[in-house]
C-alpha cells in the first residue's frame, strides 16, 4: 500500500523523468561498439587472421555461461610474443568482455573463461603481437535461452 510520502516520491521521479526525457538520459553514457572498441584497441592499424584460435561452441543452450578458449600461434620469445588478447562480444550491451595480457614468461598464448552472451552474435577475439602487428579470429554463437539480455 502507498502512503502519502511514497507517492510523493514515485510523482517527483516520475516528472523528473517527463522533464529531462528518457532519451536524454540514454543518451548520458554512450557505450563503445565492437568496431570502436577493435579501433581503440589496434589504433586504426591493419588486422590479419590465421595465427589466433577461438574455440567457441557452436550452440549455447544456456547464455549465461558460454564457455571460450583463446589461443595465438606464437614462439613466445623475447623478440616475438603475443602482449595482449581482447574478447569482445558484439551483441552484449557492453561488448568488451575480457582482456589477457601476457609476456614471452607466460610460456604459451593461452587462454580460457566463461562469458555471458545476451543473444546470438559474434565472439571477436583480437590479438596484440610484441611487434605491434594484431591478428584477428570470430566466431558466432547461437544462443538458444538465457543471457543477459532475454
Amino acid at each position: 500500500m502507498l502512503n502519502r510520502r511514497d507517492l510523493i516520491k514515485y510523482g517527483s521521479a516520475g516528472a523528473a523523468v517527463a522533464v529531462l526525457g528518457v532519451p536524454q538520459l540514454a543518451l548520458a553514457e554512450t557505450v563503445p561498439t565492437t568496431d570502436d572498441r577493435i579501433k581503440e584497441f589496434t589504433g586504426g592499424a591493419q588486422i590479419g587472421e590465421g595465427k589466433v584460435s577461438l574455440s567457441t561452441p557452436e550452440i549455447a543452450e544456456n547464455g549465461n555461461t558460454v564457455p571460450v578458449e583463446v589461443s595465438v600461434e606464437s614462439p613466445m620469445t623475447a623478440e616475438d610474443h603475443v602482449a595482449e588478447v581482447l574478447i569482445l562480444a558484439d551483441g552484449n550491451p557492453r561488448p568488451g568482455v575480457a582482456t589477457f595480457k601476457f609476456t614471452e614468461m607466460s610460456g604459451e598464448a593461452f587462454a580460457s573463461t566463461r562469458i555471458r552472451l545476451a543473444m546470438t552474435q559474434d565472439v571477436v577475439a583480437v590479438a596484440k603481437m610484441s611487434d605491434g602487428t594484431f591478428q584477428m579470429a570470430r566466431n558466432t554463437v547461437k544462443v538458444t535461452i538465457g543471457g543477459c539480455g532475454g
